[in-house]
């Protein structure tokens, strides 16, 4: 395996893109939108310098990944050349159909796709190609350069050789794996779900401020961030979404705070909106 096509600039794409080409892989990153993936030229530049400049990456080795990597709006020909296609789109099902029916018809017969989902189906995703046997999901976390742990999730028609492959490319872009089959929310989605959602219910009650939740959590629990700086760095719309899916599929401990929806609906999204459960002061992407 040495071509991987991440689809999706956003901060997961472009994390995705970074250890691939750390890695050693050929990497094309494509999104449909120029800017988007300037952007992302310009954050995965600043990356690599800033590893560079603590000592955890050689000069040479920064400028072999650069060359390594590429950034297109053409999916259809990046598609044709590549041997593992990770989307990393937004949790949308619509989304993500349209974009497996097209990588299907114009990747390899070779070719192995991955989803990066944090709850939704490899089963059913792998529905919308001629080659379920060859479709997996890779839930990398954010930030992925920094996090070591993928969980690589077999959906039922998974086969054993598409599992291994990219169990072996995950290794090599430096990652821990672990291997779960296929059940809503899989592992860490389950039990990420349930502390950020019970946090916006102790909010809402007024047990204690967002930021002593935070703190209690992280020194308590000793958990490297608290729920609400988690949800403010993976988006709070994100958080809601993946909360609205396990409660249709696990039932009522899954079921929304109301405070949370109430953040989203302000528009109050996190980091990237620059305002969330805290203030940011400017947009991040």
């Amino acid at each position: 395996m040495k071509n991987i096509l991440v689809i999706g600039s956003g901060v997961m794409g472009r994390g995705i893109a970074y250890v691939s080409a750390a890695g050693g892989f050929h990497t094309t990153l494509v999104d449909i939108q120029e800017t988007q993936l300037e952007n992302a030229r310009t954050t995965i530049q600043a990356s690599f310098e800033k590893a560079v400049a603590k000592g955890k990456i050689s000069p040479k080795r920064h400028s072999e990944s650069m060359n390594r990597l590429t950034y297109s709006t053409h999916l259809q020909s990046a598609a044709s050349e590549a041997d593992l296609i990770i989307e990393a789109v937004p949790e949308v099902l619509s989304i993500k159909k349209g974009i497996f029916e097209t990588i299907d018809h114009y990747a390899s017969d070779h070719c192995v796709f991955a989803t990066n989902t944090s709850t939704m189906s490899p089963t059913e995703i792998g529905s919308f190609t001629k080659r379920p046997d060859r479709v997996i999901a890779m839930h990398f976390f954010n930030p992925v350069p920094k996090m070591k742990l993928v969980e690589i999730i077999r959906g039922l028609e998974t086969s054993e050789e598409t599992t291994l492959l990219v169990q072996k490319a995950a290794t090599q872009m430096g990652k821990e794996t672990v291997i779960i089959n296929e059940f809503p929310g899989f592992v860490t989605s389950r039990i990420s779900a349930l502390v950020g959602n019970e946090a916006f219910y102790m909010l809402q009650e007024g047990v204690a401020s967002a930021k002593d939740i935070d703190k209690a959590i992280k020194l308590g629990l000793n958990y490297p961030m608290g729920p609400f700086e988690l949800g403010d760095l993976v988006g709070l719309d994100t958080r809601l979404n993946n909360l609205k899916y396990l409660h249709e599929k696990l039932g009522e401990k899954y079921r929304p705070a109301p405070l949370l929806e109430q953040y989203v609906k302000a528009g109050r999204l996190g980091r990237k909106t620059g305002r969330g459960v805290y203030e940011y002061g400017m947009e991040v992407e």
